[in-house]
């Protein structure tokens, strides 16, 4: 899934509510699918509402909705939505890399690179994409008069070839796996590693992604209490309140450690070590609280090339913020706690490094209990089931993982139990909150359209999950027994 895609407010905004209704794995309570309204159709060029009729394309209700909403913030919003529908269908995408030639507006022509040539190539197999897509993108590289448009153009290029090459020496490490040859295999994936057709993996050197050994950070017979936040990175009066509220709770109940669920910075994370956002949303509202935070990437914290190394970087700057890498292992007390970056989880176009690390970490483990935390949800009554991690993730939690802590939906809820595992959600640290697609959703033990944080308390017997509302007050609770 992965992982960044904002160059301004505006496309953040279309990215959050318009992606995901797009790009909706298939649930069995899916609101169902509708041709576009006259409402979005009104808004478009007469060329691109007449395709968008022509290919019968379609979005959910509340995917229009939102477009239409957005609208009043950026007017390509609207038009961001039907070209995501267009780059989907081979017809669509065809018109699409003849608009993006024609188009006399620069901001209409990074727009349909952004949101649909490369939303295209992003999810494209290999082989599968047409000869003129790589064409277009080199003629627009060489020849638009916008540098931007051609920045996009050379930035799609780069994830187009790369992600060819990439794929090419996967499968070659996986015949080589199979056929014993374990270095051999090893060595490939390493040089696949190195051309991923994507942003992110470019932009982060990969000692930044290398974990270190597990760490200690409270003995092994001292129970704990920590407290979780997620998606709160917005100077919103909602963040600062949430924020007031974590440091008031902490004077009767104080806690040794915190963690952040991901979306550390809206929109687009933060652009470098001394970025005025690391004072703003984070040094004058958590710093007060005098303990560290062990932080996780979300999408929004790989909106821009500089913040995932920002972030792990800022660790040596700070006595409140930790991200040893992009994920990493430690104790404390009686808990094994399992940091991931689920965006590069989410993206089935990269090697498993991570999973690899994680099983392995997974099996070491002796402690009494294990959770692990990062940003996607696996379930959802906001989202559904995000089937990538379902596949890929889930598997090696189930029986050994008891609980699954994530934000990215931004509301508290918590999950039925499954093999073990014990699912909660927190998005609810700041940003504007999520109502619930699937009101009847099957996973849904409790859910609650608030802000607020997650506190955890541990020892030997018991794991207890409490829900906390913006206001103080305990608004849920679950316990755990060993």
């Amino acid at each position: 899934m992965i992982r960044y895609w904002y160059n301004c407010f505006a496309s953040c905004l279309i990215g959050l509510c318009l992606a995901q209704s797009l790009k909706a794995q298939p649930n069995p309570v899916d609101p169902p699918q509708l041709p576009y309204s006259q409402a979005i159709l009104q808004q478009l060029p007469v060329a691109y509402s007449d395709e968008a009729v022509a290919l019968h394309l379609t979005a959910t209700e509340q995917a229009q909705q939102e477009a239409l909403k957005a609208a009043s913030i950026s007017p390509t919003a609207v038009l961001a939505l039907v070209v995501r529908g267009l780059s989907s269908d081979p017809q669509g995408l065809q018109f699409l890399l003849q608009k993006v030639s024609q188009e006399t507006s620069a901001e209409t022509r990074r727009l349909i690179l952004r949101e649909g040539i490369q939303s295209r190539i992003r999810h494209a197999k290999p082989g599968e994409l047409p000869d003129n897509v790589r064409e277009t993108l080199v003629r627009l590289a060489q020849q638009d008069s916008d540098s931007t448009v051609s920045l996009e153009a050379a930035q799609a290029i780069r994830r187009l070839q790369w992600g060819n090459y990439a794929q090419m020496l996967i499968a070659r490490a996986e015949k080589a796996r199979k056929e014993g040859d374990l270095a051999g295999a090893g060595k490939l994936r390493t040089e696949g590693d190195q051309w991923i057709g994507w942003d992110t993996q470019m932009n982060l050197p990969n000692f930044l992604r290398t974990p270190p050994p597990v760490f200690r950070l409270v003995p092994e017979d001292k129970p704990i209490r920590v407290v979780a936040l997620g998606d709160f990175g917005t100077s919103s009066p909602a963040q600062i309140k949430v924020a007031a509220t974590m440091r008031e709770y902490q004077k009767e109940h104080p806690f040794d450690f915190g963690l952040t669920l991901g979306d550390n910075f809206y929109p687009n994370g933060a652009g470098s070590l001394n970025d005025p956002q690391w004072k703003s949303k984070w040094e004058d509202l958590y710093a007060p609280m005098e303990i560290k935070f062990y932080a996780t990437l979300g999408n929004h914290d790989y909106g821009r090339p500089d913040s995932p190394a920002a972030e792990i970087m800022y660790s040596e700057r700070s006595p409140s913020w930790r991200m040893p890498a992009t994920y990493y292992t430690y104790t404390a007390g009686s808990v094994q706690f399992f940091a991931i970056d689920t965006i590069e989880l989410s993206d089935t176009s990269l090697p498993n490094a991570e999973l690899a690390w994680l099983d392995a970490e997974l099996a070491k483990s002796k402690a009494t209990w294990k959770i692990v935390y990062g940003h996607y949800q696996i379930y959802s009554a906001t989202r559904g089931d995000e089937q990538n991690l379902i596949q890929r993730l889930l598997p090696l939690l189930r029986n050994r993982a008891d609980l699954y802590l994530c934000g990215h939906d931004h509301n508290l809820q918590e999950l039925k139990e499954e093999a073990g595992v014990h699912f909660f959600v927190d998005g609810g640290g700041g940003a504007g909150l999520y109502k619930f697609r699937y009101p009847n959703y099957s996973h849904s033990d409790y859910k609650a359209v608030s802000n607020g944080f997650t506190v955890l308390e541990a020892d030997n017997h018991q794991l207890v999950v409490r829900l906390i509302s913006d206001d103080g007050k305990e608004i849920h609770q679950s316990t755990f027994h060993k």
